[in-house]
């Protein structure tokens, strides 16, 4: 990266301009809040979001991976392009925030903020169409389906950065825990891969009394669940990371029933591709191992996820270096570590340079928890921060 970061000015015309309509944002946020859509049928979401766009003067296109949103603008003679990135899609969650904007979609829910992504990025688009100081070409992108880690990659499908090319992508995630409005960089690993298998242990049914006459699955599982820690602890580096969770674990319904089969489902994550094979290989190996050891079977359908989310080192620095300039070292979360949650912006990481950082959304609860509540305080601080990213990177000294 050869970009060159300059100090903000004491008084930010950058802050001034979001905050004349940032009230506007705020409602917005809400509206997305109370409309929430599932993946790839992030329909009003899209096409609110495509027609504020196109009101400020982007080049918008629609349709891409069925709900996606890609808008363009071009300023200057400057050579280069910059994508940034929003997700637009909930999650089938019943809320129970109590909001005066709670979601009005049965069992549909913006538990993970892309809400608030989506009404950063617009915030800064306003500005920077309004008032922006960059040379060369803006791409925005409002990806659906990120929760189904399906939307990027069909966005990629569908000739993304053929259709419109870029030099360095850049996302951002809110993140609870972490201090409101700070911002957090990771170069390299940032976020874990994510793969899912579903395991059947088959014995042979019979009557709980006579367990000698049957082939007990439950005992054959809940030995494999035990087990599976020691492809962590043993087959796994230990200065490596690797989680391997049963989240969901399903046999008979009566308790004097030895059933014919258990059904268990599986996340598997990791940070490092050599970790995430050793994962595939061990665990189905292992089940197999466990339910014969007992006389059962086991039926491992293993799915690959999305791999890691990795951050290239230049465009990391770039993008810590604006935060630093634009709103003080104070603005970094300290000792900021990666994440074992996943992101299909990894995706596009994969396809092109850049980085994606996380923004504290104070102590909120937990994303994916249907008490989660998106803070309207980092909007204003996030969207500043992704307007000076874009005046940076589009500099007239850049071309």
């Amino acid at each position: 990266m050869n970009a060159i970061v300059k100090p903000a000015s004491v008084n930010d015309p950058v802050e001034r301009g979001i905050a004349a309509y940032l009230d506007e944002i705020i409602a917005l946020r809400h509206d997305l809040h109370q409309y929430p859509e599932l993946a790839f049928q992030e329909h009003r979401t899209s096409k609110k979001v495509a027609s504020l766009l196109a009101d400020w003067g982007y080049e918008v296109a629609m349709g891409i991976a069925g709900t996606g949103v890609v808008a363009t603008l071009k300023r200057g003679d400057g050579q280069r392009s910059l994508g940034i990135r929003a997700d637009m899609d909930a999650l089938p969650i019943e809320e129970a925030t109590g909001l005066d904007y709670e979601s009005s979609n049965p069992g549909v829910m913006h538990a993970c903020g892309h809400d608030g992504h989506t009404s950063i990025l617009l915030a800064a688009a306003r500005y920077l169409a309004e008032s922006g100081n960059f040379s060369g070409t803006l791409r925005l992108i409002f990806q659906p389906a990120e929760e189904i880690g399906a939307g990027a990659r069909k966005m990629l499908s569908e000739g993304l950065f053929e259709r419109f090319p870029v030099d360095a992508v850049f996302g951002l995630h809110n993140w609870p825990g972490v201090p409101t409005g700070q911002f957090g960089f990771v170069v390299g690993p940032a976020m874990a891969s994510v793969d899912q298998a579903v395991i059947k242990i088959v014995g042979k049914g019979g009557h709980g009394a006579e367990p000698h006459r049957a082939v007990d699955p439950v005992l054959a599982s809940a030995s494999f669940i035990t087990a599976l820690q020691s492809v962590v602890s043993r087959n796994i580096d230990p200065q490596d990371m690797a989680v391997a969770t049963v989240g969901s674990i399903h046999a008979g319904s009566a308790s004097n029933v030895i059933p014919e089969s258990v059904e268990m489902k599986l996340t598997m994550r990791a940070f490092s591709e050599g970790v995430r094979a050793k994962l595939q290989e061990r665990i189905p190996a292992l089940a197999r191992a466990q339910a014969e050891s007992f006389g059962a079977e086991a039926d491992v359908n293993y799915r690959l996820g999305f791999p890691a989310l990795v951050n290239h080192a230049d465009e990391t620095d770039f993008a810590r270096n604006v935060a630093v300039h634009a709103l003080g070292s104070a603005a970094l979360a300290a000792d900021f570590r990666p994440r074992t949650a996943s992101e299909d912006f990894a995706f596009m990481l994969e396809a092109k340079p850049g980085s994606y950082l996380f923004v504290g959304n104070g102590d909120s609860a937990p994303l994916h928890s249907a008490q989660y509540n998106f803070n309207d305080a980092i909007i204003a601080p996030a969207a500043r921060y992704w307007v000076r990213l874009a005046e940076t990177f589009l500099a007239d000294d850049n071309r």
